[in-house]
């Protein structure tokens, strides 16, 4: 995964001296700020991936998850959905879990007062018919989506980093 690094001007070290804490904060608030701007361009353009580190299910339990074959991925009018987990067996997709293909439908995005990103969607395919709710937090791009079925109850969260598609290092699997 290639990584934008930059350093505010001002705000590097000089002279071999190590940087304050208040300046790594100041340098860490822009880069995540950076990484926002990235991902809402990304949204916009409906080319990016969620890399989930964490799955919450319908009653609250927490898994993490390996984030390269966990993910979210927009492309145009398609997207995938896979979610696999650490298990010895290779799962209906060959790493894991599942992975699901569709159309994207009823694509919205808005920001909040508070600056947040929600992006609502629709995907519909062979083997996925569900609704796409994601928040992307202001200053940050770190996510979660939540996927809802539209014939079961099923409802999980992915959470994790949003990244425009060329930025992204995922392991797609098998698709229903």
């Amino acid at each position: 995964m290639m990584m934008l690094l930059l350093v505010p001007l001002g705000l590097a070290a000089q002279d071999g001296q190590s940087l304050s804490r208040q300046q790594r904060k100041a340098i860490q608030e822009q880069l995540d700020s950076l990484r926002f701007v990235q991902g809402a361009s990304a949204v916009a353009d409906r080319e990016f991936t969620l890399e989930a580190d964490r799955v919450v299910f319908k009653r609250g339990q927490t898994a993490y998850v390996t984030s390269n074959t966990n993910f979210v991925s927009v492309a145009g009018d398609k997207a995938v959905v896979q979610v696999a987990f650490n298990i010895p067996s290779g799962g209906v997709n060959g790493v894991g879990g599942i992975t699901v293909e569709g159309t994207v439908s009823a694509y919205e995005v808005e920001t909040t007062r508070r600056g947040d990103l929600h992006v609502t969607m629709n995907v519909m395919g062979r083997g996925i018919s569900a609704q796409l709710f994601i928040v992307m937090h202001k200053g940050s791009n770190r996510a979660d989506v939540t996927i809802t079925p539209n014939f079961n109850s099923r409802e999980l969260t992915l959470s994790g980093v949003l990244l425009p598609a060329e930025f992204s290092n995922v392991f797609k699997g098998t698709s229903l």
